[in-house]
């Protein structure tokens, strides 16, 4: 397969000019989303040219240290984002969403690397960045709609979930229902991916490697690789958000609070 082409300044100038004919379409039909685009492809462009001299960086140094502070910095952007999606600012919600992720996040890779992709060291920037990334773009999704789906609906039903426990049902088995409801609702988008990946569009990660010059049966076979990651590190996360989210509604005395 031939070499990678490789995009200049002047070709990326030029693919603004995409947003800018969006922008140019949002103000002909008065969406009035021309703002917004603008500000979404400034960040765009501004956030990925710090990524990729981050990486650059990263790759030089060639330390498990600084692997290690970029992973960090990852997860707790990643948590920040999942708490800020979820309405009610519940106590503790922001360390109950970071411990989650990371506890997914570290079996599934820890998982991945040691046992499939053996690289010799095991933070080889070249793997596990981009794989704990994946993972964690996932995790953040399904972390706020599985902790959405349950607080929302747990403040709508105390008087249900009261009946529950004056007839001597335990806290958690008063919330069983609705803690199983938010972690289908999280897995959803996820097993919609699984079930279309490959018959109605090509995923993301194979379109990348395919572009880089890689094997399509090559790519093919990280695209397997990483949704299944994708599935187990997303129900692993809405499992430990939900339950310990659960807790936070009641007290002591297992009485539900507000």
């Amino acid at each position: 397969m031939q070499d990678t082409i490789k995009l200049d300044f002047v070709d990326l100038a030029i693919a603004v000019g995409l947003m800018a004919i969006a922008i140019g379409l949002s103000a002909w039909e008065k969406l009035g989303l021309e703002l917004s685009l603008a500000l979404a492809t400034g960040r765009t462009i501004l956030q990925l040219l710090v990524l990729g001299y981050i990486l650059d960086f990263i790759l030089a140094l060639d330390n498990a240290w600084g692997v290690l502070a970029l992973l960090a910095i990852m997860l707790t952007i990643t948590a920040i984002v999942a708490r800020n999606r979820i309405s009610q600012k519940i106590p503790h919600l922001l360390p109950l969403v970071w411990g989650a992720i990371l506890i997914s996040t570290v079996l599934t890779v820890f998982y991945t690397n040691f046992l499939i992709i053996q690289p010799d060291r095991w933070y080889e920037p070249q793997y596990i960045i981009p794989l704990v990334g994946i993972v964690l773009g996932n995790a953040t999704n399904a972390a706020a709609i599985a902790g959405e789906r349950l607080v929302s609906t747990i403040n709508s039903s105390h008087l249900e979930i009261e009946t529950h426990l004056s007839l001597g049902a335990t806290p958690q088995q008063a919330v069983s229902q609705y803690r199983k409801d938010a972690i289908r609702a999280g897995l959803i988008p996820t097993l919609n991916q699984m079930i279309l990946i490959g018959m109605v569009a090509i995923p993301g990660i194979t379109t990348g490697q395919l572009l880089a010059g890689v094997k399509p049966l090559d790519a093919v076979s990280y695209e397997i690789l990483i949704i299944f990651m994708v599935a187990f590190a997303n129900l692993l996360t809405t499992i430990l958000l939900t339950r310990g989210l659960c807790r936070q509604f009641f007290n002591s005395a297992a009485q539900l609070v507000s």
